[in-house]
């Protein structure tokens, strides 16, 4: 008999296990489904403004228009910053197949340096393959015609042109132009670079860099859409950009060019200026050099010979270089001494050759060995008699000496409006126990009278002192920038000085006095420029004087035949004319040319000649740039 195994099933429990884990399944889909929910309404409602913003830049972009910059002229007209067409070889990676074949095959027909293919490799790497990379920049015409004939063989190779500084004139007035060059690292961190956005070049030096906010103009901008690889489609709307405003110089680029021929193997300084407005005619530095080798990045060889080089054609002389005025100043020095009562216009001053303190035995020299005899104001200034000025200044004492130079502008910038200026040295008291951290001697006072010792000076300084004089006492800021011309709006603007002020003196007659004396150094039958004055067509005012780069022992005697070149005086002379209602004032320094009155003096009269006399414009060729 078999045994039956019965199985009893208890329905009732799984029926409930069944139904709580279907319970449990909807309570977790509905979890999630408002988890879902929750976050669709943070991303759609909450977050709809960012993801919105996010989604439009994915598809829309804003790329910047450059703007042209500004023009420079000079007073006539004559461009001198100009935007010339420059042509770039470029090749866009990803429409090339094999790069280095192309560049071989490039290289045949067109100058590509080996550090343009090091730069161009590294900006491969920086950029997407779809960008058009540069490989050379300022193609010549002619490289530019050879690639065009084949172009067909270069897919994804062309020509792109914009826009670049140029120079016509080259190196004529370059250290008032200026120049533009790339962008650097440190100029990055001080500019807005909202500005800049597009733009790779800011102006570096002269009027370029003073006025890079006028010239550069204002950035404009497109907007574009482009598809998820970052690829233009189309453009949706645009904002062109203003051009930067032009400039017009105060400066005479025939004058400027005149003067800069004189100096052919010398350096030197020129500064001529108009009286009765402050404008700078003309600023010169010699040697020069061409600001174009700078506007697309200057080679470094090129760099390092410029810069290397004992002639220093970067350095401005005419603002930057600090010289002892010599006896330029001992116009001024006489003034001092009548304003604060010291002498008269007909004092006297026995000169013997040399003068001494009261219980020293040491002998301060006049040029002139054997002495000028008696001496009035007038005829120290004509002979410039060194023993009468160094008599004046112990008397005057360097406190009162100092403070009447300084309201001549000594010692202190002028305020042109060219960055970089020197403000030279007008030595005090004070200013040794600052700097020296001695004590202040009388001797030292002595040869500051005759613009010697401590004492230093920029050709711009002494320029404008001489203009000063010729003023009368109005001293007018010098101004490179006549006005600007913003063609935007058709509107020009003169630029106005921000400094003019007047020199009073007791009694004006002591004008006269100082100016005759000046009058009678290039017309006077003893005066130390009396050459250059012969059978001039005008009268004019002036003054010699020669700066001592060495210092001679106590008995010893000057003799240039004996010692180096570089260790010869420094020849100045400044001067104003015509005598009434001065029209120019200039000031000329030839470094190591010795006496001002054999080397100084005829180059300023050539060039008051010029400026004065009826003459006919030169005409002036622009460079022709053949490098890349």
């Amino acid at each position: 008999m078999s045994s039956t195994r019965l199985i009893l099933k208890d329905s009732y429990r799984e029926n409930k296990l069944f139904k709580n884990r279907v319970r449990l399944a909807w309570l977790m889909m509905l979890i999630f489904f408002v988890l879902i929910i929750g976050r669709l309404f943070f991303l759609q409602v909450l977050e709809h403004t960012t993801y919105i913003t996010k989604s439009e830049n994915n598809r829309i972009k804003i790329l910047p228009l450059p703007p042209k910059r500004g023009l420079i002229y000079d007073r006539n007209g004559v461009l001198l910053a100009d935007n010339r067409v420059s042509h770039s070889l470029v090749l866009i990676p990803e429409k090339v197949n094999n790069i280095d074949d192309v560049l071989k095959a490039l290289s045949q027909i067109i100058t590509i340096e080996p550090h343009d293919i090091v730069r161009f490799k590294k900006q491969i790497q920086q950029n997407r393959r779809f960008k058009a990379i540069t490989l050379r920049q300022r193609l010549t015409e002619d490289e530019v015609a050879r690639f065009s004939v084949q172009r067909r063989r270069f897919p994804g190779v062309d020509i792109k042109s914009n826009f670049s500084r140029y120079y016509p004139l080259g190196a004529i007035g370059v250290h008032a132009i200026g120049y533009v060059g790339r962008i650097n690292e440190r100029e990055l961190k001080i500019i807005e670079q909202s500005d800049y956005i597009g733009s790779n070049y800011i102006g570096k030096t002269g009027v370029e860099k003073y006025y890079e906010k006028e010239l550069h103009g204002k950035t404009g901008f497109q907007h574009v859409e482009t598809n998820v690889q970052g690829r233009v489609i189309r453009i949706l709307e645009r904002t062109p950009p203003l051009s930067g405003k032009n400039l017009y110089l105060n400066i005479d680029i025939y004058l400027q060019k005149y003067i800069e021929e004189i100096f052919v193997e010398q350096r030197a300084a020129v500064v001529v200026i108009e009286p009765n407005s402050g404008g700078v005619l003309a600023l010169v530095s010699m040697p020069h050099y061409d600001p174009n080798l700078f506007v697309n990045g200057i080679d470094v060889k090129s760099y390092l010979a410029l810069r290397d080089s004992p002639e220093r054609p970067l350095i401005n002389r005419a603002i930057r270089g600090q010289y002892p005025p010599g006896s330029t100043i001992k116009a001024i020095v006489g003034l001092a001494g009548l304003e604060y009562g010291i002498i008269t216009p007909q004092s006297r001053t026995w000169c013997r050759g040399w003068y001494t303190l009261k219980g020293r035995k040491h002998r301060y020299r006049d040029w002139k060995r054997v002495g000028h005899g008696s001496m009035d104001l007038y005829s120290a200034i004509e002979q410039s008699c060194d023993v009468y000025f160094y008599d004046l200044a112990h008397e005057l004492g360097i406190d009162r000496l100092h403070s009447f130079m300084k309201r001549f502008g000594f010692g202190k910038k002028t305020g042109i409006d060219i960055l970089g200026e020197k403000s030279g040295l007008m030595p005090s008291r004070a200013w040794k126990r600052r700097a020296r951290g001695k004590l202040w001697y009388p001797g030292e006072t002595l040869i500051t009278g005759i613009g010697q010792g401590f004492m230093l000076s920029t050709p711009l300084q002494l320029a404008v002192a001489a203009a000063t004089l010729g003023n009368r006492g109005q001293f007018k800021q010098p101004r490179v920038v006549f006005a600007i011309d913003d063609a935007n709006i058709n509107e020009m603007s003169v630029v106005p000085p921000t400094q003019q002020t007047t020199i009073t003196l007791k009694h004006n007659s002591y004008w006269d006095a100082a100016i005759n004396g000046m009058k009678a150094v290039v017309h006077g039958r003893r005066g130390t420029a009396r050459q250059v004055a012969k059978n001039s067509s005008y009268l004019f005012a002036g003054k010699t004087g020669t700066a001592q780069v060495i210092a001679i022992k106590q008995r010893e005697r000057y003799n240039a035949s004996k010692i180096a070149k570089k260790f010869h005086d420094h020849a100045w002379f400044i001067a104003f004319a015509p005598l009434n209602n001065p029209r120019i004032a200039i000031s000329v320094i030839v470094e190591n040319g010795g006496s001002g009155s054999h080397t100084a003096a005829p180059i300023a009269k050539d060039v008051m000649d010029y400026y004065l006399l009826p003459k006919k414009p030169k005409k002036i060729s622009p460079v022709v740039i053949t490098d890349h």
